[in-house]
């Protein structure tokens, strides 16, 4: 076991382990610590704790020294500065007529570089960019190109259902998500329906996943034939898998056919396998896919 602290250095971003040395932090204070990139200026989000040696990423940085009155009127300096930043680049994208968007641009806590994140639907040559940059600037200059899952995580905003977005709040990774786990839900196929403010799937549909999983399996399919407790025979007409009813077409006398409502505990029939709840046919996920690069959504996931 190894003693560790968490630490953020943007709002919803990725959780870093960090060595507290004889250092007494806690969480929601804030601390100035060694990264790859330099000094950096980040919040504690997890105290100290101890951790399996194989979860933390060797070597360890460690913490320099909890952040002072100094520190945080620095990091204020510092955030005044990059709003300045941002507007030069725009002005040095512009003259140089590059076709990218610039999302984001932050200062290191030393001052040592200066990052700017941007979009761009290639490749793009910056080099002449970056060396106005360096000449105004007097410093390291990096330009990162992001994907835009990760332009809307920085910028944020409101989903569908009226809320922050979930990456921009408190998810800080991106997790897998795929046509199945809309297809689970019974949610509409339609691309435009099931994609969020980036045009990707919605990270929502994982999160319900499990719930829809364990519901769906305790349901027949449509089509299914099943027996009620009060003896009829008869097909699945339709599911409400939040509600876990039933409705059935049964034959009430020889020629007169209902459908009628049931609770799921009122019926027998063969539970189904989880694998025959997922599959999709081939004809309709290269139809899916096709729809979603032709709306700009080339990833299923």
């Amino acid at each position: 076991m190894i003693k560790v602290i968490g630490v953020r250095f943007r709002t919803a971003g990725k959780i870093y382990f960090f060595d507290p040395g004889e250092l007494e932090v806690r969480r929601g204070q804030n601390v100035i610590v060694e990264t790859a990139r330099g000094v950096e200026y980040g919040y504690v989000v997890m105290g100290v704790r101890e951790v399996e040696e194989e979860k933390v990423v060797q070597p360890l940085k460690a913490v320099l020294r909890i952040a002072t009155e100094q520190d945080d009127r620095t990091e204020e300096k510092n955030k005044e500065k990059e709003k300045a930043a941002h507007q030069v680049c725009l002005e040095k994208i512009s003259k140089h007529n590059l076709d990218m968007k610039l999302i984001d641009t932050e200062y290191t806590f030393d001052n040592n570089k200066v990052l700017f994140y941007f979009t761009a639907d290639g490749r793009i040559d910056f080099r002449e960019l970056v060396k106005d940059l360096a000449s105004v600037f007097k410093t390291r200059i990096e330009l990162r190109q992001i994907g835009v899952r990760d332009e809307t995580k920085i910028l944020g905003g409101v989903g569908n259902c009226g809320r922050e977005l979930c990456c921009h709040t408190y998810l800080s990774e991106f997790i897998p998500v795929s046509i199945k786990m809309a297809k689970e839900q019974n949610l509409s196929l339609n691309p435009s329906k099931i994609s969020g403010t980036c045009g990707r799937l919605m990270c929502c549909l994982k999160n319900e996943e499990d719930t829809y999983e364990y519901l769906n399996s305790r349901l027949p399919s449509i089509g299914d034939y099943v027996t009620t407790e009060d003896g009829f025979k008869g097909e699945v007409h339709s599911v409400n898998v939040l509600r876990q009813t039933v409705k059935v077409l049964v034959t009430v006398d020889r020629d007169d056919r209902d459908i009628r409502e049931y609770k799921v505990k009122q019926l027998r029939f063969r539970p189904k396998r989880k694998k025959e709840r997922l599959d999709i046919k081939d004809e309709e996920l290269k139809e899916l896919e096709a729809l979603e690069k032709k709306e700009g959504n080339s990833k299923l996931s």
